[in-house]
């Protein structure tokens, strides 16, 4: 077994042989990151030498992808793998495909290497570590196979360092044994679906009750000493502290429909294993932790959302009670279904003192490709950006596509088209600013009438409310502006106004703290996304941990993962935060 003092104390050329095998008939990779020395954790060395990959030309780059063997392709046949590549190739069953398997994966190959010029890479051991069955491989190849050219290079270079970290941990023998706990966690949990073909998790509904029952039952293993619903459906785990106060955590356990299993259970997930720890080893805190799975935060059966979170802070309105999903369902019948008394009396119940509580701190998936992009698997988020939505349409003439003259049309649509450019233009302007039109509908259209409504969306979201109300009256003034000069009408309508949620900068710190303790570089970055934190920031101080989803930081999507030495890194960021307490 090899370890980090061998390592950091090795000549240079010592360092490359300890690691030759890492990276694929690469050994530059190992020479470069060498001067990187001494590195505190495993972490720190993974972290090092992915970013002289990131750092090397485009043509280094391409040389590290063609030393890869094609997946059961001739190499295999042939027995030239590496022992690395055989061993990895061999646990997914790559050596023992049917001959249909192997037919198909050789014409995969053929296709991606004439598209691409270069073999796809693939990490067959997945996220978990213990490997994706070849119709999961044959499935991603088929899917990245459409891929453009220049997300396909950097794809194939992500999955190079799954394989690297992956064969680290074999050389140090080091195992994610919580990270693994976490991933198992969250695969048993996706079972319960209110859909047959992806997960599907909304509010109040037999699967949503089912989940709350399981997260119930594993807070109790882990050793929580009060574990209960409340009024709202929130699962709340609390573990005592020898002292009065309490430190809150958590995120949601509700998904989108079509969703990924991380996005807010791995919030729950990442405290109920550091209680779980602290159990095991006897220890008290001198806080108590309090670990709640809000309810809901998505808003996906019922208009408005977090009120989970809401019912926290005492913000619960009574109006939602009398609000009706799809089926005509109300909020009130749906709680009473779920087992919840449905009443404002019971909700209120749920309200938090905020004297009572040091702060709330919530880990979360990231949710967008910037962590993954720079190699990293942890960040620091500095604000929830605020946003302002809302539904509009634009009325114009609908008329005859080929008798009518390009100077005395009316074109709703190319109104909503003029508006989309401004707004991308607009945001890209200034940093962490986003403007999206996500839904656009010409209602009845023709391929031969100029279009004479156009239905859509406005989602504006910045890092300050200076920010996100500059943008929002910049695209309304340009909205009215591209009416007036096209003779066209619109209607706007708003439907959420969030505020901002800087993180508390004592809380940052901390976080920023805990990273630093793991080895890894800090990068800060803002949540576009809105969480159950920006709800809670309105009573408690927050801070918030990003975690790197891979598939590019995809997320709201089945493809939505972390790996298992990722989750486990943000378990220990959430010890070490705990330590600076």
């Amino acid at each position: 077994m090899m370890t980090l003092d061998q390592l950091n104390a090795a000549s240079a050329a010592s360092f490359v042989a300890l690691l030759d095998g890492t990276y694929e008939h690469s050994p530059w990779i190992a020479e470069r990151a060498a001067a990187s020395r001494p590195f505190k954790t495993l972490a720190a060395l993974k972290v090092a030498l992915a970013r002289v990959v990131r750092e090397a030309s485009v043509d280094e780059q391409l040389g590290l992808i063609r030393a890869h063997p094609e997946l059961a392709g001739k190499a295999a046949v042939a027995g030239e793998l590496t022992a690395e590549s055989t061993n990895e190739q061999q646990k997914a069953g790559l050596t023992a495909c049917t001959p249909e398997e192997f037919a198909k994966l050789q014409q995969l190959n053929a296709d991606y290497n004439a598209r691409f010029g270069f073999p796809f890479i693939l990490a067959v051991r997945g996220p978990r570590g213990t490997g994706f069955t070849r119709q999961e491989i044959i499935a991603t190849f088929e899917r990245r196979l459409r891929a453009h050219p220049d997300l396909e290079r950097a794809e194939c270079l992500r999955q190079i360092h799954r394989i690297a970290e992956i064969r680290l941990n074999d050389k140090f023998d080091a195992r994610p044994e919580l990270g693994e706990q976490l991933w198992d966690w969250a695969a048993a949990l996706a079972q319960h679906s209110d859909a047959q073909d992806a997960l599907t998790c909304t509010y109040a509904t037999p699967a949503h009750t089912a989940v709350g029952e399981q997260l119930m039952a594993w807070m109790r293993d882990c050793g929580f000493d009060d574990v209960h619903r409340d009024a709202v459906g929130n699962i709340v785990g609390i573990y005592n502290g020898t002292g009065n106060q309490r430190l809150l955590t958590g995120s949601h356990y509700d998904t989108v429909r079509r969703a990924g299993r991380f996005d807010g259970r791995l919030g729950i997930f990442v405290p109920m294993l550091v209680v779980r720890e602290l159990h095991r080893r006897g220890k008290r805190l001198p806080f108590g932790l309090e670990v709640v799975g809000f309810s809901e935060e998505e808003g996906q059966r019922y208009p408005a959302d977090f009120l989970g979170s809401s019912a926290l802070i005492g913000a619960f309105q009574p109006a939602w009670l009398d609000q009706a999903d799809a089926a005509g369902i109300t909020l009130r019948d749906a709680m009473q279904s779920a087992g919840l008394a449905g009443t404002m009396d019971s909700i209120q119940t749920a309200t938090r003192d905020a004297s009572r509580y040091l702060g709330f701190v919530e880990v979360h998936i990231e949710q967008g490709p910037v962590l993954d992009s720079l190699d990293l698997p942890l960040g620091i988020v500095t604000s929830i950006n605020g946003s302002r939505r809302y539904t509009g349409e634009i009325v114009g003439l609908a008329s005859h596509a080929g008798t009518t003259p390009m100077g005395q049309r009316r074109d709703a649509a190319a109104g909503v088209a003029e508006l989309i450019l401004f707004i991308e233009q607009r945001a890209a302007s200034v940093p962490d600013i986003v403007g999206t039109v996500g839904m656009l509908e010409v209602p009845s259209g023709s391929i031969n009438v100029i279009p004479g409504r156009c239905r859509f969306s406005l989602d504006l979201r910045a890092t300050t409310d200076a920010a996100r109300d500059a943008l929002d009256a910049d695209v309304r003034t340009k909205l009215d502006d591209i009416c007036q000069r096209r003779g066209l009408s619109c209607t706007l309508k708003p439907t959420l106004a969030a505020n901002a949620a800087p993180s508390d900068p004592a809380w940052q710190a901390r976080w920023e703290a805990a990273v630093t303790a793991l080895g890894l570089p800090l990068h800060r970055l803002p949540s576009g996304a809105g969480h159950d934190a920006m709800k809670i920031h309105e009573l408690l101080p927050q801070a918030m941990l990003f975690v790197r989803g891979g598939n590019g930081g995809i997320s709201h999507n089945p493809l939505e993962s972390v790996t298992a030495d990722d989750a486990e890194l943000s378990v220990r960021a959430f010890e070490r935060l705990l330590d600076t307490l």
